[in-house]
């Protein structure tokens, strides 16, 4: 539903706030302009690196800030808060620790710019730079609370407590901005959006971002919406809309939109110049209804203050911000050696012995598939812990329940997720909407909350609108917060070719997920170690990327009995496959069959090779293969992925560094070709890496 509210400047001779409060919103607001003002003054001498400011939003942001509850409810900020975080109980110092990159700031420990705010005991999530990723993690964190009443869950939630979310009018010109308010009304989550539009994104105006150069025009059509437009430089106005947003989400009634016109008093940054772009009078206009100039005259006509008062809390705002930078200037930078601190868990190592039971599996039934394991670890984690969810596209046994009595069920493309819907319900296994970032973004606010979820991404292939998220927000979430928030979560995507899918359904670019440092990429090759490895990464506390093989999934040759409810595989842990005494072949996925079978062929020649399943792309088990080079003195390292850049590049080099002492021949790499997955058998077969590439390959570096 939406409700207009009027732009102009309400009469404000009747507040509904009383003098003290009006006062102290006052102090507020001035004491965020001052710290933007001393943040340029310390970039212009140089002691600070950088400064973007919240200049010209600090009415409505004072006014949010006194509706919603710090530690208590959630919040999503953007680079312009400054006056909410001041006003949910941030300091003028830690805001300055962040401006000095002093070790000591709350928001990152010096690991990002100025004003990305986080901050723990507010539960200020920590903010990146990427504009509009935030929104589908504050949807994800409202869909955290919605489910976690509905499940019964109540550790670590509060019986009433809601999400904020905000950002520029520019912002919302991002896709993730649509899919997060699509999420919100369909599930009718706890969430307050607040849009600052000061009509400018950078240099480029609202009319060009924005069709008809109204947001709150665009969204008026979600259902369930409460959608209010406010001026956003009037205090008490903004007071009055925010109230009304947080009380409606507060009781139950689904999300709220507001959208605050503001000014930008100030260039975007100290990096930018507006001058260039917009005119005198335009920037006088926006000088004419400053809040920091019409909130404090207000004041005075109402009688609420007086000059003098006024005064005195400048001078006070300014002693405040003088002693603050004084403090902020003398503190140390974080160490040199803390830069690889929380790039992944310190608590918990998943390399260790700890996740270590591949010696003692409890075998029972008969053999079976990649498949049929993979559904029973999922049926066991999910046992074992009410707190994982699965979602994703087709995921679902079936979204209308009505239907789960007359249908067998969906349960994923490939049948991995079959029958979970129907033994845990909707709110622990359910359909997303065709729209991969909002899977990921969603499973970030999940996981920021306690939930483990464990999500499917279709296909690999398909991934790409998803990597914002994937690199930008969960491998980074950790180490730029100074481990204050955690987001691990499990990514279960198929990949591959070898199975006549052409170029959309064949990718395998494993390398841009193992160049991410904060992720854990995981390849299993056997259903047995697809068991083991799916349990390690849902127990673990760090992201995973697990890969599944779509040619893997139904193989006779992989097949394994279910090896019992505690069967873990530690990550970074090979296996040698076949062992041997000429050459070394390190591998992982569909390509290790048919190194196994090409060995084998060669041992009829008297040329001994050994096969090494890495089955962990990162970590991986250099100790394990370095041993092996040092073995045989050869080694081929293969891969599906193409020959040129792909991940098999970076093992092939670390070898070269490591053993070429003991090398009898040069590194070789066996992989496809430069060129793309052809729908003909005839083209795929060329360019995918085959048994006799294999055997040619090993023929060749044994002759060197």
């Amino acid at each position: 539903m939406t409700t207009p509210t009027r732009r102009e400047r309400r009469d404000m001779s009747a507040p509904a706030l009383d003098r003290d409060r009006l006062v102290a919103a006052f102090r507020t607001m001035f004491l965020s302009r001052r710290l933007d003002d001393k943040e340029i003054q310390l970039k212009r001498q140089n002691r600070i690196f950088f400064q973007i400011s919240g200049a010209g939003h600090e009415a409505v942001l004072t006014a949010a800030g006194m509706h919603f509850r710090a530690g208590h409810d959630w919040f999503f900020p953007y680079y312009r808060d400054r006056a909410l975080m001041l006003e949910l109980g941030m300091t003028p110092n830690e805001m300055l620790y962040s401006a000095v990159g002093a070790a000591d700031d709350p928001n990152s420990g010096g690991r990002q710019m100025p004003s990305h705010w986080g901050h723990k005991a507010l539960n200020v999530v920590s903010s990146s730079s990427p504009t509009g990723t935030q929104f589908l993690q504050a949807v994800g964190c409202a869909e955290a609370i919605s489910r976690a009443k509905k499940l019964g869950i109540t550790e670590g939630f509060e019986g009433d407590e809601i999400v904020y979310v905000s950002a520029g009018d520019g912002t919302t010109s991002e896709g993730e901005f649509w899919e997060s308010l699509n999420t919100a009304c369909n599930l009718q989550l706890p969430i307050v959006y607040l849009i600052e539009d000061n009509g400018y994104a950078i240099s480029v105006p609202v009319e060009v971002n924005t069709a008809g150069g109204s947001i709150s025009k665009l969204v008026s059509g979600f259902p369930g919406l409460l959608i209010q437009e406010v001026d956003g430089c009037d205090l008490l106005a903004s007071h009055e809309v925010m109230k009304k947003a947080v009380e409606h989400v507060r009781a139950g009634k689904g999300p709220a939109f507001v959208h605050a016109q503001v000014i930008r008093p100030y260039s975007h940054s100290l990096s930018d110049d507006e001058v260039l772009y917009r005119p005198p009078e335009e920037r006088d206009a926006d000088a004419a209804r400053d809040p920091l100039n019409t909130f404090p005259a207000w004041l005075v006509k109402q009688g609420h203050a007086t000059e003098e008062e006024l005064a005195r809390i400048r001078a006070e705002v300014d002693e405040v911000v003088l002693a603050a930078t004084d403090d902020a200037l003398s503190k140390e930078q974080p160490d040199e050696s803390t830069i690889p601190f929380a790039v992944y868990s310190p608590d918990v190592d998943p390399t260790s012995e700890q996740f270590d039971t591949e010696d003692d599996p409890q075998f029972s039934g008969n053999e079976t598939t990649m498949v049929d394991l993979l559904n029973a670890c999922l049926k066991d984690e999910m046992r074992r812990d009410e707190r994982i969810v699965v979602f994703g596209e087709d995921v679902a046994d079936a979204s209308r329940r009505q239907n789960l009595g007359k249908v067998k069920g969906k349960g994923g493309v490939f049948k991995v997720t079959w029958g979970l819907q129907k033994e845990f319900g909707d709110q622990r296994v359910y359909n997303s909407p065709l729209a991969e970032a909002n899977i990921i973004g969603r499973a970030i606010g999940m996981a920021l909350r306690g939930f483990k979820p464990v999500v499917e991404i279709q296909f690999f292939d398909y991934i790409w609108p998803a990597y914002m998220q994937l690199r930008n927000e969960l491998s980074t979430m950790r180490w730029r917060s100074n481990n204050a928030f955690a987001a691990p979560l499990v990514v279960r995507t198929t990949y591959g070719g070898y199975i006549r899918g052409a170029i959309y359904h064949s990718q395998t670019g494993a390398s841009l997920f193992t160049h991410c440092p904060g992720l854990r990429v995981i390849c299993p090759a056997t259903a047995l170690d697809a068991n083991g490895l799916l349990r390690t990464a849902i127990r673990c506390d760090d992201p995973v990327i697990f890969l599944e093989h779509k040619h893997l999934y139904r193989q006779t040759y992989n097949k394994a009995a279910y090896p019992g409810p505690n069967f873990m595989i530690p990550f970074g842990k090979a296996k040698v496959v076949r062992e041997g005494t000429d050459v070394t072949i390190v591998t992982y996925g569909a390509t290790v069959q048919r190194a196994f079978t090409a060995a084998n062929h060669m041992a009829e020649s008297g040329i001994s090779a050994e096969v090494i399943d890495l089955r962990s792309l990162s970590p991986w088990d250099e100790e394990r293969v370095y041993a092996s080079v040092k073995k045989t003195n050869r080694v081929i390292v293969a891969y599906e992925d193409s020959v040129s850049w792909g991940y098999g590049a970076e093992i092939a080099s670390r070898i070269a560094d490591v053993c070429f002492p003991w090398l009898d021949a040069p590194v070789k790499r066996l992989a496809s070709k430069d060129t793309y997955v052809g729908y003909a058998p005839r083209l795929e077969d060329a360019t995918l890496p085959q048994i006799e590439d294999f055997k040619r390959e090993i023929a060749a570096i044994v002759k060197f």
